[in-house]
C-alpha cells in the first residue's frame, strides 16, 4: 500500500489532530484545507513534538480548486484518503444555509465523483456528525434514521445519502465515522470548553445558551483520532461507525466542573441566554460496534482530558487571549 495518505480539511481542529497522529505514527501525510495555516498554538500537528513523519500543507478549498485537488491525487496516488472539510457551524448555518449546501453537499458530491473512478483509492473515509440525527432520546446506534433540524445538519446528511448511492451502485470504497463532541488542545477558541476556560482566564463573562441543560458526550480528540485510524484501516467498506465514551454530561454541569478545577464562580462567570434555534437536546451515541469489532477503546477521563486542555491554553495564554474567541464566517 501507498504509505502516503491525504488529509482533506487538515487545518480543522480534528483533521489537524488526526494529523498529528498520523505523524507520530510514521506517515507521509498530504494536507489540504481552505484556509492558510494558524498560528503554531492553534494547529496541533505544530505542537512541539518531534514526529516521525511528513507532512505537506497546500491550500485547496473544496468550492474553489477541486481541479487541483483532483490533480494532487491523481499525482501523489494516496490509497486513503480522510475527509474532515466541512462547513460546521451549527447555529450560524440559518444565515447563509446555501453557503453550507454548497461545500457541505454539491462541491463535497463532486469530489466523490472525482474519487470514485480512482482504483488505487482503497478506503475513503467519511467524517460525520450525529447532528444528521436531530434530538434522540438514549444512546442511538449507526442504524438510527435521519432527522435533521438544522440546515448545517441536513446539509450534512444530504451527502452521507449520496455516498450510500454511491457505495450502492457503484462500490464507492466509504467508511463513515460520527463522532460525539470532541475536544482538546488546539480546539478552536469558541467552542464551549476553550471557550470556558479562556473566559474564566481572561476575567470574561460566558453566555450560556438555554441554561447548558443540553447533554453531551464529550470525547478527548485522541480517542478520536485513534478510532479514526483504526476505521480507516480495518472497517468494513459501506459501514457507518460511530466514535463516543459512555459518559454523559449536560453543558452547565460541563462549565461547573470547569470553574471548580480552575477555582472560579460559576454565577459569576455565566450569563444565561436564549437557546439557538434548532438546538438538539441531546444525541448520545452507542459506540459498541467499533469497540466490538475493531477493538477500540476511549482512554482518556473527562477530568484528564480537562486538565490537558486548561494547561493547553494556561500555556498559550499571552498568544491565545488576542485571538479571536467568535465564530468568523468564511464565504
Amino acid at each position: 500500500m501507498n504509505s502516503t495518505i491525504l488529509v482533506i480539511g487538515s487545518n480543522s481542529f480534528s483533521g489537524a489532530s488526526f494529523v498529528r497522529y498520523l505523524l507520530d505514527l510514521g506517515c507521509d501525510v498530504i494536507g489540504c484545507s481552505r484556509s492558510p495555516e494558524p498560528i503554531n498554538a492553534l494547529l496541533p500537528y505544530k505542537f512541539p513534538t518531534q514526529p516521525k513523519g511528513r507532512f505537506r500543507f497546500y491550500q485547496y478549498d473544496l468550492n474553489e480548486n477541486l481541479v487541483e485537488i483532483n490533480t494532487l491525487i491523481d499525482a501523489e496516488k494516496p490509497n486513503h484518503i480522510y475527509n474532515f472539510a466541512a462547513q460546521s457551524m451549527v447555529g450560524q448555518s440559518w444565515d447563509f444555509p446555501e453557503h453550507w449546501f454548497m461545500t457541505n453537499a454539491v462541491s463535497t458530491i463532486k469530489l466523490h465523483n472525482l474519487i470514485r473512478q480512482k482504483d488505487f483509492v482503497d478506503k475513503y473515509i467519511h467524517i460525520s456528525t450525529p447532528e444528521v440525527y436531530g434530538s434522540c432520546t438514549g444512546f442511538v446506534n449507526e442504524s438510527q434514521v435521519y432527522n435533521p433540524s438544522t440546515p448545517y445538519a441536513v446539509s450534512r446528511a444530504a451527502a452521507d445519502m449520496s455516498l450510500k448511492t454511491f457505495f450502492d451502485v457503484h462500490q464507492f470504497p466509504v467508511v463513515t465515522t460520527r463522532a460525539a463532541n470532541v475536544y482538546g488542545e488546539g480546539q478552536q477558541l469558541y467552542r464551549i470548553i476553550p471557550k470556558t476556560i479562556l473566559s474564566i482566564l481572561k476575567g470574561e463573562s460566558l453566555q450560556l445558551h438555554g441554561g447548558g441543560h443540553s447533554e453531551r458526550s464529550f470525547i478527548h480528540i485522541d480517542d478520536v483520532s485513534d478510532a479514526t485510524y483504526k476505521i480507516g484501516l480495518e472497517g468494513e467498506i459501506g459501514q457507518t461507525y460511530h466514535i463516543s465514551t459512555k459518559d454523559i454530561i449536560s453543558i452547565r454541569n460541563l462549565v461547573e466542573t470547569i470553574c471548580g478545577m480552575m477555582s472560579a464562580d460559576f454565577e459569576l462567570l455565566c450569563q444565561i441566554t436564549e437557546d439557538r434555534a434548532g438546538k438538539d437536546a441531546a444525541y448520545l451515541l452507542d459506540a459498541n460496534k467499533v469497540r466490538n469489532t475493531l477493538n477500540w477503546q476511549d482512554q482518556i477521563t473527562l477530568e484528564k482530558g480537562l486538565e490537558r486542555t486548561i494547561n493547553w491554553l494556561t500555556t498559550h495564554f499571552s498568544t491565545l487571549k488576542d485571538q479571536p474567541s467568535h465564530y468568523i464566517h468564511k464565504v
